[in-house]
């Protein structure tokens, strides 16, 4: 029953502008399943469903699927967002944060596997990332410039 549930919810939220779990919920009963508000809530969780913008301003369910890209974009993202500067030390590289930002920027650099990049720690605001070598350092920093000016 709710494997059925399930793809019934997929095949609702891919034909219709679903933006509420009660709506949801309702076209779940006139299409004959009986869920309460909370099961449907679960199912959203278990699924992965996630809500997007539409162009007059509301929002709708979407399966959302994780791909390589979209987790590529997703790091990247988080690195611009909590990205404030950089610098270097010979072959360390420090990174300025928005305050409280670092483990997840730090998370973020790690995910897009710089080979360069050794190993990073990450503080508050601040991250430094051990590079194999100085001429690393220099390729890495040109790198995250050109991520940050969204020529990547």
């Amino acid at each position: 029953m709710k494997r059925e549930r399930q793809e019934k919810i997929l095949e609702l939220i891919s034909t219709r502008q679903i933006g509420t779990q009660e709506e949801l919920t309702e076209e779940l009963e006139r299409a004959g399943f009986v869920a309460t508000q909370a099961t449907v809530s679960r199912d959203i969780r278990e699924m992965k469903l996630t809500k997007v913008a539409m162009s007059d301003g509301k929002q709708r369910y979407v399966a959302y699927r994780e791909t390589p890209q979209n987790l590529s974009e997703k790091y990247i993202r988080i690195f611009r967002d909590g990205f404030l500067s950089m610098d270097n030390a010979q072959n360390i590289l420090v990174i300025k944060t928005v305050s409280g930002m670092a483990m997840a920027v730090a998370a973020a650099l790690d995910h897009m596997e710089f080979q360069e990049i050794v190993g990073s720690i990450a503080g508050d605001d601040t991250i430094m990332c051990a590079v194999r070598s100085v001429e690393d350092t220099v390729k890495i920093m040109e790198r995250l410039r050109r991520m940050i000016a969204g020529d990547d």
